[in-house]
């Protein structure tokens, strides 16, 4: 892209109160899974939030729209459920990136998002509704006191005229849990410098196969479309991912988490008043700032009230996604995704699509 056309974005952004309120939507499809992460492995929360943080105000500044920044989510299940050792997960992480920025360098995506179908792409983003919102509720029930607590506590301020500030008031009171918690948080640098050992393995292969399947699907491809539905932003699926690809590259020989970009995180944002590139902003910050002083009381939050907040991001981007001139395509496209796997849904989804359009023709 360029360098201009990058400025003239960078311009339209705000510090209002919905970017910050938007801010939340996004932190939800992050914290549970890189408090998870560091919780299980030796990966290191500081230095996790970091890198967030920073992308979230990178990719903020460059393309001007609230572009979200989410863990490769494919690859962190993996290593939170074991079937993958950290060097692994780095392996597949560089391998991600490097795959993601020679299709966005080629064009290979926009090329792909020219011949498939809308109603498929609609689909990707119901299905990644649906896993949100089973998310959401396996959190919250998890400790359903908690759960039912924030959601009162949302609702109340909803009650009074102030629905976007509702997840801010939730992550305050969650926040304020786990200081108690804690005590007082000092001040430390985290360590980031080169430390993680690569394992090309044929498990590192197999799961950088079932994450570029998702990515392609979800974080470019339906995020492109997301960001142009709600934003009226022109951000293509090969920037997308020429830019994931490069800060895989970067951040995980320095003991980041795989990333991407991800439609559940702009729905998130959209939905809590985000209208501008500032949510990122405010948001890397407040990464960046945990980093550096606060990262036990991010391992302490109470994760069942991410949960609430997870089921409103999950309702928006699932009435984005229902947009569609094919509800039955996407429907399915969706349920098969939540059921099995967004990347596997989105290749069935656009062979049905072919087929359809082939039956139609013949008519």
């Amino acid at each position: 892209m360029d360098f201009s056309v990058a400025t003239a974005r960078a311009r339209r952004l705000s510090l209002s109160t919905g970017e910050i309120t938007g801010a939340v939507g996004d932190s939800v499809t992050v914290l549970p899974v890189v408090v998870a992460v560091a919780a299980l492995t030796e990966l290191r929360l500081p230095v996790l939030l970091l890198w967030f943080g920073a992308f979230q105000i990178v990719w903020g500044l460059w393309y001007g729209s609230p572009v979200s920044v989410e863990p490769m989510k494919a690859l962190a299940a993996l290593v939170i459920a074991g079937s993958l050792t950290v060097p692994e997960l780095a392996t597949a992480g560089l391998l991600s990136g490097g795959v993601l920025l020679a299709f966005g360098a080629a064009g290979a995506l926009g090329a792909l998002a020219e011949r498939v179908d809308d109603a498929v792409i609609r689909g990707v983003q119901v299905a990644v509704a649906l896993v949100l919102a089973r998310t959401g509720l396996e959190l919250g029930a998890s400790a359903p006191t908690v759960a039912l607590g924030a959601a009162a506590a949302g609702l109340a301020v909803a009650a009074v005229g102030y629905p976007r500030a509702s997840a801010l008031v939730v992550l305050a009171l969650g926040a304020g849990v786990a200081g108690a918690a804690t005590g007082l948080p000092s001040v430390a640098i985290p360590d980031v410098r080169p430390s993680i050992a690569l394992a090309p393995t044929a498990d590192a292969l197999a799961a950088t196969g079932a994450q570029l399947a998702m990515t392609v699907g979800n974080a470019a491809v339906a995020t492109s479309l997301l960001l142009e539905d709600l934003y009226d932003a022109d951000v293509s699926p090969d920037e997308l991912s020429a830019s994931m690809g490069a800060m895989n590259l970067l951040a995980v020989p320095l003991g980041g988490l795989p990333m991407c970009h991800g439609s559940g995180g702009v729905a998130g944002k959209y939905a809590f008043g985000a209208r501008t590139a500032g949510a990122n902003l405010v948001l890397g910050a407040l990464y960046v700032g945990a980093a550096l002083g606060a990262a036990e009381v991010v391992a302490a939050f109470p994760l069942a009230a991410l949960g609430v907040v997870l089921v409103i991001v999950a309702a928006q981007l699932g009435r984005s996604g229902l947009r569609t001139d094919s509800p039955g395509l996407t429907v399915g496209v969706g349920i098969l995704g939540a059921a099995t796997n967004v990347g596997l849904a989105f290749a069935v989804g656009i062979v049905a699509s072919v087929a359809l359009g082939r039956v139609r023709s013949g008519a």
